[in-house]
């Protein structure tokens, strides 16, 4: 994310005071709350669905993401990148193109 971007939701929170409602346990459960209202999106129909909700629920998503990672004084490309590394080693291309087997399976 752009550092504009994460700039501005950090000081839409500050100008509003919300910090205070910001633990690690109560972002986590708006992470899952606005995750699960993303995949209600596709409940009844994954093949037309509406744009502009998946589009509102995502950014809630994220959002909440950078308010976890400012929360934890975490980097995003640190973290992505270190799972990433251990995501290629669990899933190999040898043994996982064209697979969806769980790591443990292939």
């Amino acid at each position: 994310m752009k550092l504009e971007t994460k700039n501005r939701i950090r000081k839409f929170t500050i100008d509003r005071d919300w910090d205070q409602f910001h633990s690690p346990a109560n972002l986590a459960k708006s992470i899952s709350i606005e995750a699960n209202e993303l995949l209600e999106c596709f409940q009844w129909d994954e093949q037309h669905f509406d744009m502009d909700s998946v589009k509102e629920e995502l950014a809630d998503v994220l959002v909440y993401c950078q308010h976890m990672l400012d929360k934890l004084g975490l980097d995003e490309d640190e973290i992505v990148n270190e799972k990433m590394s251990k995501n290629e080693a669990k899933y190999p291309v040898s043994k996982s193109k064209g697979k969806a087997d769980k790591y443990n399976k292939l």
